[in-house]
């Protein structure tokens, strides 16, 4: 039954198709967007659909019409489900005639400058993962927006930055945390209000919407053994349990990202995590 969205783009139901909905991002997606006025579908996890088999994700996305389609799902140990994943979630969206938010990563810059990088800034991934994210990037349509945003944190659950940071600190895992590659965490309920913005604003008659890299991420620049410890505090556990250790050459080091243009673009206030772990 048609309702009257809350964007207000008319009374027609608005759909959004979420891969990796039970992922750290998606699940929060699959949360919050009925509150924004979006009926929300997905591919849970590999489970339920492998991302990089076409056939599947293209009856799967037709199914649903959506409006847009927010491909959040991602292996850190498998290039495959990247690139192979997004070839299959960018002509899906294309035959559906939906709009793309591709989420990418931070790390497809190689992080040897000093300043913040902006979208302008030519990537160029050091890391398989973020070579792979790379390559990702470069199979979507020309109109889909590409969210590149830091390390992700907060929801429900501990998100595996998280878990492994208390893990440490309760003598669970031992490993130390790099103390020269710096980086923008951002809290997945900030990330997530910026998707649900990014993907109304796609179904705005009255403005183009944007395309192509935006940069999403926290507002605070912070080590990983910084970034671990504020974890630590929150979560109620000793810092002191953590040791640093300098990155290898082969680790992207300073992955500070540019976010002026989001911050104009969008209502959602990017937060620090010094701000959102104090709370």
């Amino acid at each position: 039954m048609s309702r009257t969205c809350a964007g207000g783009y008319g009374a027609r139901v608005r759909r959004l198709f979420v891969t990796g909905l039970g992922g750290h991002l998606g699940s929060e997606l699959g949360r919050r967007g009925p509150a924004a006025g979006w009926e929300v579908a997905g591919i849970m996890g590999s489970a339920q659909a492998d991302v990089r088999d076409g056939p599947a994700v293209l009856a799967a996305v037709g199914a649903s019409r959506p409006d847009v389609v927010v491909h959040t799902a991602y292996r850190l140990d498998d290039p495959s489900v990247n690139v192979e994943g997004t070839r299959a979630v960018a002509a899906a969206a294309v035959a559906a005639g939906a709009r793309l938010v591709h989420m990418s990563s931070d790390v497809v810059f190689p992080g040897t400058g000093t300043r913040a990088l902006t979208e302008d800034d030519e990537p160029r991934a050091v890391t398989p993962y973020g070579m792979s994210k790379l390559e990702a990037e470069r199979l979507c349509p020309p109109d889909a927006v590409i969210v590149r945003t830091s390390l992700i944190y907060g929801g429900p659950a501990p998100a595996a930055q998280e878990r492994m940071a208390l893990d440490v600190a309760d003598g669970v895992r031992d490993m130390a945390f790099f103390t020269d590659e710096l980086r923008c965490p951002i809290a997945v309920a900030d990330l997530a209000a910026a998707v649900l913005e990014l993907a109304e604003l796609g179904l705005d008659p009255a403005h183009a919407p944007p395309t192509g890299p935006l940069h999403v991420a926290g507002a605070d620049v912070l080590s990983r053994l910084d970034f671990a410890r504020l974890l630590c505090v929150h979560h109620g556990r000793d810092p002191t349990a953590l040791r640093g250790v300098p990155a290898g050459p082969d680790r992207p080091k300073h992955v500070v990202l540019d976010c002026s243009r989001a911050r104009a673009l969008l209502r959602v206030r990017l937060r620090g995590a010094r701000e959102v772990l104090a709370a």
